[in-house]
């Protein structure tokens, strides 16, 4: 049947795996599912190892795994709480492993043997969405709020969402000759500097969150076995992982010559702060892929380190500290 809620498939087969942050569940067929049920389905260790006991069993005899629950979010995204507190103590190692071990996991994801789908519903922001777009596809419900928010608390993304949306937005645009890259990468600057959220799954779709090919299903009860159909459906049409080498443009450094002078205009107009011309800054090194003296093709891998040395550089900040507390404790971004 098109219905397969959570206590169904409980009641059908013990977790295979489980600690307080998440679960990993045996949805029937060979399908693996990873449920988040920390709170307010944050990412923290405890996802991350379920994640990576999901990753195995893609390695040996599962066909396929779905990520997906039924809590109130798909997910929030990483648990900002432990980064304020590494960043406040200054345990900047602890931070860049952190951010490594959730940018390893979602690379894990992504060159698995086997087919992953996300199913995303209401929100799925910062990390949450990053697990989406480490996903092969997405079957998505019709009410969900994606976006890139880390900007409103003072970073950029870390676990794969600058390069991932690169990847999707600016490279497939330049194996033209003579393209310029400078409207695509303005494109991925302001979902990102802006903190877009999709006011929809469709909303989504046209913001370049969610790929042509992904899904969005209407009734939310049937969002987890649309999900495990699309997970057979991409098995057994011989599922192969995609590439990560060589395959993200990086423009280089007179395309971020030219957002550099953009993000000063717009700090000199007043139209930002300085700690936002700040954080821009870095966004928009990450972006063009640094200071390369020419384009290059970059693996995957080098724009993710990339993304962690501009976080944990963001997250020395103080401004960057009390944006994160302000956000912690009030619920809002913090203009400073």
């Amino acid at each position: 049947s098109l219905n397969l809620p959570l206590k169904r498939i409980k009641r059908a087969r013990p977790a295979l795996a489980e600690n307080e942050s998440a679960s990993l569940l045996d949805m029937g067929d060979g399908v693996l599912l990873l449920e988040f049920h920390s709170k307010m389905n944050s990412l923290d260790s405890g996802s991350f190892a379920m994640a990576t006991e999901a990753v195995e069993r893609l390695y040996g005899n599962a066909t396929g795994l779905v990520i997906g629950n039924e809590g109130q979010n798909f997910s929030v995204g990483a648990n900002v709480f432990v980064l304020a507190t590494l960043a406040q103590a200054q345990q900047w190692a602890e931070l860049e492993a952190l951010l490594k071990q959730g940018q390893d996991l979602l690379m894990a994801l992504r060159r698995a043997p086997k087919p992953v789908v996300a199913a995303p519903f209401q929100r799925a922001l910062g990390g949450g969405l990053e697990t989406c777009l480490a996903a092969d596809r997405v079957v998505a419900h019709a009410e969900s709020y994606m976006g890139q928010v880390e900007f409103g608390v003072g970073i950029i993304p870390g676990w794969g969402g600058c390069k991932e949306l690169v990847r999707r937005h600016v490279s497939p645009h330049l194996h033209a000759t003579n393209v310029n890259p400078a409207p695509y990468l303005r494109q991925v600057f302001e979902l990102i500097g802006f903190a877009k959220v999709s006011t929809s799954a469709a909303d989504a779709r046209d913001l370049g969150l969610l790929a042509a090919e992904d899904r969005i299903v209407m009734n939310a009860d049937h969002l987890l076995a649309e999900a495990k159909r699309e997970v057979l459906h991409l098995a057994a049409t011989g599922y192969t992982p995609p590439t990560t080498v060589g395959n993200v443009y990086a423009a280089g450094c007179d395309q971020l010559a030219s957002m550099k002078i953009e993000i000063y205009s717009l700090h000199s107009g007043g139209f930002i702060s300085a700690h936002d011309a700040k954080i821009a800054g870095q966004l928009a090194y990450v972006l063009t892929g640094g200071d390369l003296s020419a384009p290059a093709w970059m693996d995957e891998q080098y724009f993710l380190d990339l993304e962690r040395e501009a976080l944990v550089s963001l997250a020395a900040e103080p401004k960057t500290q009390e944006r994160i507390w302000y956000m912690l404790q009030n619920g809002k971004p913090l203009r400073n």
